[in-house]
Formats: structure tokens, sequence, C-alpha cells
């Protein structure tokens, strides 16, 4: 009797080594990318070539782009399951990059909320980079036509003018690039800052005990959790609107414990933060432990990481060739 193959569906995502990866890469992203290596065939890579847009450090990102390799594998994903690369390691990013450039509009790129941000927060280094941006991650998603692009909320806008690029060029060329689906987590999706409930938790942020780093010592955390904003009530319950910060403490400790939030008020029923945010605090301290001593062991071994980007970049470059030699030809490049 024959065996049926069934292939898996493919899943890509990516993050910027701009910054050191947080509680809020990992239980909005990260965590969700390990549960889903056995479902389908995964493909993350760390962004650095997006990283640029805003002056770096050179040591710094090279540091951090091996840091970030080492720690999604300290995270779980496994490089014999899941295809783990550096985007600047495979070459045809930046080539489908400047080719989808020539089916972005100007209009649209302009109206890109990250665009807008970025520009007042950079306003002596807006360059063409940063307005391209979104070109170059319709390339980084369609190379690889994938089945599902995990997102956060505030990238959905990118993955949208993604389609609209790729169904303009299909439109033009025939079916050359698939259309994948945003898949948006829905616990621990959008941790915020300790400091300012009210915005994402950030890689970059400059006040950081507004943030919690993978790599941060229990003391460290703790110490933040502590400093964390409540309100001047001390009932913990779920009120997004009115009561932020207890509600993005009440979103980490459940992304951490597994309870639901009603499990949570009963726990701290009559309480107060004093207890609560303590107890949070430590849920990511157990969550976290683990994660950063394997890391630190991995950095240890330079020579097994190195290996993994080079494999990661062969498979990689792989998939994203036969894409790029379809483009190429349908837009009328002679053959190498």
């Amino acid at each position: 009797m024959e065996e049926t193959i069934v292939s898996k569906k493919r899943m890509l995502s990516g993050i910027k080594p701009s910054g050191d990866l947080t509680l809020g890469s990992y239980l909005g992203a990260i965590k969700n990318w390990k549960e889903r290596a056995d479902e389908f065939e995964c493909y993350y890579f760390m962004a650095d070539l997006h990283a640029i847009t805003v002056r770096q450090n050179p040591a710094d990102l090279r540091r951090r782009t091996m840091e970030q390799l080492a720690q999604y594998i300290a995270c779980g994903l496994d490089p014999e399951k899941n295809t783990l690369f550096i985007q600047s390691h495979v070459h045809q990013h930046a080539e489908l990059g400047w080719v989808l450039n020539c089916y972005a509009m100007f209009g649209e790129l302009s109206r890109m909320t990250q665009f807008k941000d970025k520009s007042a927060k950079n306003a002596d280094n807006i360059n063409g980079g940063l307005f391209t941006y979104p070109s170059l991650m319709a390339a980084d998603i369609l190379l690889y036509q994938p089945d599902y692009v995990p997102v956060g909320e505030d990238q959905k806008q990118h993955v949208e003018l993604t389609h609209t690029i790729a169904r303009r060029f299909n439109s033009v060329y025939g079916d050359v690039f698939k259309l994948p689906e945003p898949y948006i987590p829905k616990v621990g999706a959008r941790v915020m800052s300790l400091t300012n409930p009210t915005a994402k938790m950030s890689k970059s942020e400059n006040e950081d005990t507004g943030r919690i780093l993978l790599m941060d010592s229990p003391e460290q955390i703790m110490r933040q959790f502590k400093r964390a904003v409540t309100d001047s009530e001390t009932c913990v319950r779920f009120d997004k609107e009115n009561k932020p910060g207890v509600s993005n403490l009440m979103t980490i400790y459940a992304a951490c414990t597994g309870k639901t939030f009603e499990e949570i008020e009963r726990e701290f029923d009559g309480q107060g933060y004093g207890a609560f945010k303590p107890a949070v605090g430590e849920a990511v301290v157990e969550t976290l432990r683990p994660i950063r001593e394997e890391a630190r062991r991995l950095l240890a071994d330079k020579a097994y990481l190195q290996d993994v980007c080079r494999k990661g970049a062969e498979r990689a470059g792989y998939a994203a060739e036969k894409t790029l030699r379809k483009v190429y030809k349908k837009v009328g490049f002679a053959a190498r």
C-alpha cells in the first residue's frame, strides 16, 4: 500500500535584530512559533536588512543578530524542524525587494503608519530604505510562497500592502505569488510596557524599566515588576480601558501560567497589588530561566551557530531562488 505524503502548509516570520528580544517578543510571537513546528513548514529569520533603516552600531548589530539566533533556538525553535536564517545571507530578499519597489505605488508607501512614526522619531534620517521598507517586507514574505504570516496587529497594514503588490503583479504576469493569510495570536499578542501600559513593550525602548529582556537576571525581572504601573484601586480585575496597567500584568501572568483572567481574579481576590506584582514577576522569572541558561550555552558554541546559519541560508536560498527565477523570467530579464 502506497503511503500518502501530505505536504505541510508553510509559515514565515522574522524579527529585526535592532534591539534585544523582550518578554513581549517571546509571548507575542516566538512562543507561538515553537508550537507550530510540527504542524507547519516554518521559516524564521533575523531581519538585519530592515534594521539598517535606522543607524546601527555595526558591532552591536552583529552581536544582536547572533544572540537573537541563539535565543530563538533556546526558546524551542529546533533548527532541524525550522529553517532559521539571517536575512542578509539570502541575497534574493534584496533582489526581489527591488523588483517589488517597481510595483508599489508612491502613495501606498507614504500612507504606511510605521513610515510616519519612524520619520517622526528619526527626523534627521528619513531615508529611502525607511520609505520602501514595506516593499522589502513584501519580498520577505512572497519569496517563500507561505500560507500564513504570524504578525502583530501593528503589522497588519504591511501584510495588506503585500497582498496589494502581489495582486498587481499577478494581474500583469499570471499566478506568480501566493497571497498569504495574516495570523494574529490572541493571548499575549500585545504585551505592553510596564511603565507605560498604553504603549507596546519595545525592543528599542530607551527607558529600560518598561521592558523585560529574555536575558535579564531574576533580580532585574523582579525589580521591573515591582516598579510596574498599576492604578489607585487595589482590585486585580481585567479592564483594558480603565485599568491598562493591571490588565497588562494579567495578560502576562495568563500567558506564563495558562490561567484565565477569571482564575487570576479569584486567585488575588482581596490581596491587592502588593501580592499580585511579585507573583507576576515570579511567573516570568520561571518562564525565562531555561531560555536564558540555554541561550548562554549556545552563544559559547560559535561553531554550532555558524553551522545553523549556513544550513538555514542554504535551505532558505533554495526556496527563494525558485520564486525569484520565476519573477525574473516574467518581467523579462535575460537568463543568467
